[in-house]
């Protein structure tokens, strides 16, 4: 082979596609009939606000990195990939299981994925989106062969059970996918991410960081719970999303009309169907799961993406959209030819 030949892709961006998905949901259910008996709230109330009929809650051994793990196991499995072969891990989480060493290296190494690079990154209900980006571009410019993407939420442990208003929202769980260069154009198309910190404020846990170490008064002031300014949220949540999904489409020449599926981040159902009625899309184009799981934050979309798979909703050369929004503010957006 000349030097001429051997050079010739340099610089060139190869495809990425999907190559296997996975998810894993913990054992426990716990309905609104449940909250009822804990907070001032009622089942009826719970679902016509929000959607969501029961959430799912990890064991209190169980953590984050061992969903993680488990959901990597399965998306690995699908893509018929081993763990020695994966050469880069990248996690997305707002619950790790330790503020250091971070989350992926510990999934690493229950997976067995020797050979990994591993990091983790934080863009909350935004996370898998932002790392499957991220992960992209490692295969894409050919710094990576093989890549794994999880995210993985206990956000039972950041949740203060005495709060109505944010308690009945969230769920545990995770979800994985495995990145690999593809032949042809069929893969990810583009994907636009966004963020506004000037809105930190409205969605975010207070104390427990450099800002506010905790302390005897950040417990009693319940500080190191999440706190979330509902409304507000709601509003620039629908703003964000509906702009970013116009967005990633127009920059390839697209609408919504194009796209056959929109997994959007399993937030609230209100959420969901006003994005729906803006872009002038039916409640049937959006694949939702938020009445089984509740908001599992970064979570949320490839859980959901795992299950349209599988259930046969998204099919074989499908355009898909993945949807997101969360606290930093972060939003963003992902158009993919499902090829799998």
């Amino acid at each position: 082979m000349s030097k001429k030949e051997k050079f010739s892709d340099a610089g060139r961006l190869r495809t990425v596609s999907i190559a296997g998905t996975g998810s894993y949901m913990p054992e426990r259910i716990m309905t609104n009939a449940e909250l009822e008996t804990m907070v001032e709230t009622s089942a009826e109330w719970i679902v016509t606000r929000t959607g969501i009929a029961e959430r799912r809650l990890a064991g209190e051994s169980e953590t984050t990195s061992d969903m993680g793990a488990e959901a990597a196991r399965r998306a690995l499995a699908d893509a018929g990939v081993s763990p020695e072969e994966v050469d880069l891990i990248v996690l997305a989480t707002i619950t790790p299981d330790l503020p250091f060493p971070n989350t992926a290296c510990l999934v690493q190494d229950k997976i067995g994925a020797k050979n990994a690079a591993c990091f983790s990154l934080e863009a909350a209900c935004s996370g898998f989106v932002f790392a499957m980006e991220t992960a992209r571009q490692f295969v894409a410019t050919g710094a990576a062969k093989t890549a794994l993407v999880v995210a993985a939420e206990k956000m039972s442990s950041i949740i203060d059970w005495t709060d109505r208003e944010t308690c009945v929202l969230f769920g545990d769980g995770a979800g994985a996918c495995v990145l690999k260069a593809a032949e042809g154009d069929k893969g990810l198309v583009h994907a636009v991410l966004g963020s506004n910190g000037a809105l930190a404020e409205l969605l975010m846990v207070p104390g427990g960081g450099s800002r506010l170490p905790f302390s005897e008064e950040v417990l009693r002031e319940r500080n190191h719970y999440l706190k979330m300014e509902g409304r507000e949220v709601f509003k620039h949540a629908v703003k964000s999303m509906t702009a970013i999904a116009q967005q990633v489409c127009a920059e390839k020449g697209l609408t919504t009309k194009d796209v056959a599926c929109i997994v959007p981040h399993q937030a609230n159902i209100r959420i969901i169907e006003a994005i729906g009625q803006r872009l002038g899309e039916p409640k049937e184009k959006f694949f939702i799961n938020l009445d089984r799981y509740g908001n599992t934050s970064g979570a949320s979309v490839i859980v959901a993406l795992d299950e349209a798979v599988r259930s046969g909703v998204i099919k074989r050369g499908d355009l898909v959209m993945l949807l997101v929004f969360g606290g930093g503010f972060t939003w963003g957006a992902s158009l993919l030819e499902w090829s799998k």
